[in-house]
């Protein structure tokens, strides 16, 4: 099994980051701030005014250690890639299935499937967790609603008869994320999905940790050789790595949806670490930027029992192990795509 590796993520606004033999040296102020082996990283994550040297830039893409580079408020800006990793009749395989509707539609029907089941999850433990009662009623009848969903998800074979339930899962969904969060609701509340900006707290937290998440599926599928642009449930869109989107929506409850709500329950974050900027779009603030990263490295070390492998692996490893397994699909050597479930 692939050992989880560690993700640089550099906030610190004029860092530059250099090669020195094989070790990641980043420098602030003339001075060396913190000196890390490549072999150790499996990706570095510049945020806002971060630069990198030549050198650097090459020894990624030697290494194939993804470099991305984030506007300081997360949105994504672009990411250094070195040459195309993989076998290209996988590619060329994952094109094909691309194009032919009931392959593509079993591919995105699993990955969907997973989503409402891993969302239904979430809502479940927030009912459980409920200790007032409050909202309790809405959450087990979103529950209810997801399992119906689930049953009809069985029976499409279309993409867009997926994408239809998918949307209805989302509203039942996000209908009631409002009851699962149990703190400083006057700082925290959820109205509905907003992106492009962020218009409230909830709704940054979710945008910066989904840019992290999909930072990590490009790099699991650029790993095995599948090209994350091509997808199946999501349309191919210049710029827009669809295939890393699919892997997305099964993985996110899990991953980044319930690390939301524990940081916002359990008080990690503070209303004091949000502000609004002149557009309207809610940012974080540097220290509180740093608290979620702190807490997405820690998210990711948590270990879990894979269904479909029968072992344990950290959470961290969820992207790569299921890059693997779609790889593992689109080459015949398994009869269906094994989503992730979450338990």
């Amino acid at each position: 099994m692939k050992k989880l590796l560690n993700t640089l993520y550099v906030t610190t606004q004029g860092s530059y980051l250099a090669r020195e033999g094989e070790t990641v040296v980043v420098r602030h102020e003339q001075e060396n701030r913190l000196r890390v082996p490549i072999h150790t990283l499996v990706g570095i994550v510049c945020f806002g005014q971060v630069s990198c040297s030549p050198p650097l830039m090459g020894l990624c893409a030697e290494k194939n250690v993804a470099l991305s580079f984030l506007t300081d408020h997360g949105r994504f800006l672009a990411r250094v890639q070195g040459p195309v990793n993989g076998n290209v009749l996988l590619r060329r395989e994952q094109y094909r299935k691309s194009d032919e509707e009931q392959a593509a539609a079993s591919i995105a029907r699993a990955a969907v499937m997973a989503k409402v089941a891993n969302c239904r999850t979430v809502v479940l433990r927030g009912a459980r967790e409920r200790t007032d009662g409050d909202g309790v009623g809405a959450l087990d009848e979103a529950a209810v609603r997801l399992a119906r969903v689930l049953t009809s998800l069985e029976k499409a074979n279309t993409v867009d008869g997926v994408r239809g339930f998918e949307g209805e899962a989302a509203s039942v969904y996000f209908g009631v994320f409002d009851h699962l969060i149990t703190a400083s609701k006057e700082a925290f509340f959820f109205r509905e999905r907003n992106r492009r900006p962020p218009l409230d707290n909830i709704n940054a937290l979710l945008s910066f940790l989904y840019t992290l998440l999909v930072h990590d599926i490009e790099g699991a599928l650029e790993a095995v050789g599948l090209d994350p642009a091509v997808g199946f449930l999501h349309r191919d869109r210049p710029g827009r790595p669809g295939l890393a989107l699919d892997l997305m929506e099964e993985l996110r409850p899990v991953l980044a949806d319930r690390l939301t709500l524990s940081l916002v329950n359990r008080r990690q974050v503070q209303m004091e670490g949000f502000r609004r900027t002149e557009s309207g779009a809610v940012v974080m603030d540097d220290s509180t930027r740093k608290e979620v990263l702190v807490a997405w490295q820690k998210r990711k070390q948590e270990e879990i029992q894979h269904p479909f492998l029968n072992e344990r692996i950290e959470l961290g490893l969820l992207p790569h192990v299921q890059a693997l397994l779609l790889a593992r699909y689109i080459r015949g050597d398994l009869d269906g795509y094994p989503a992730y479930f979450w338990r």
